[in-house]
């Protein structure tokens, strides 16, 4: 085998570790260790944000066809993106346990419908309908304290997403402003880390800035989809 194919290999495997980090993200919230559930699951989130770029530099798709990076990923995706924080919605205690129930059948249900979506995405990088981060959604449910009616209402409100043509923005793969959206990605990033460090719930201060971040990232996709059309193609 040659280096270009153990390298491409080596992509795979790395893709492959996502899983691994969605499993002990599984057993930290099994456990009800929270902070520690979600720091998994932003490994898992930081994994398939490089696994791409990297398959395409290294032309993992050319070197080894017989395995697709795509499948493996949309498996992946599926497992720490939907089933994972389905489950710590379930158990986390943010709704009764009927409430939580059905709320978990919601997100498993609708994210299938996103995963099988040909048209998921536009030409320039923007996701069409939620995009089934519901990593991120569980995090804000403990970020932010809330009613458990009003978490109910949120999850069952996103999961109706999934058949709306919203536009969502993709951090990374969005060319059109993207300095500042990558800034903003890392502020909050940088910020969300400090709330899994001191623990939930968050400060104000830590939801402030969190809110802020979100507000922005929310207004770049409900812009392109109400007519600012971003016209260059994504990477």
């Amino acid at each position: 085998m040659t280096i270009e194919k153990l390298v491409a290999a080596g992509v795979h495997l790395l893709t492959v570790s996502g899983v691994v980090a969605g499993f002990f993200a599984m057993l930290a919230a099994i456990s009800l260790r929270w902070e520690s559930a979600f720091a998994w699951l932003a490994l898992a989130a930081f994994i398939d944000a490089v696994d791409g770029p990297l398959a395409r530099h290294w032309q993992v798709k050319k070197r080894l066809p017989r395995f697709s990076g795509e499948r493996l990923d949309l498996v992946i995706d599926y497992f720490t993106y939907v089933v994972v924080p389905a489950l710590m919605i379930f158990v986390g205690g943010q709704m009764p346990k009927g409430w939580a129930l059905i709320a978990a059948v919601i997100i498993l249900t609708t994210s299938l419908f996103h995963f099988s979506d040909m048209s998921s995405k536009t030409d320039d990088g923007f996701f069409v309908g939620f995009p089934a981060i519901w990593n991120v959604v569980a995090f804000y449910l403990f970020l932010f304290p809330l009613p458990p009616i009003a978490a109910f209402v949120i999850v069952a409100f996103l999961g109706g997403l999934t058949f709306v043509p919203l536009k969502w923005v993709h951090p990374v793969r969005v060319a059109r402003w993207r300095p500042l959206t990558l800034a903003v990605l890392a502020l909050w990033s940088g910020t969300s880390a400090w709330a899994l460090w001191h623990g939930f719930p968050a400060s104000p201060t830590i939801q402030i800035i969190v809110f802020a971040c979100s507000v922005y990232l929310l207004a770049r996709g409900l812009t392109r989809s109400f007519g600012d059309d971003d016209t260059a193609s994504a990477d």
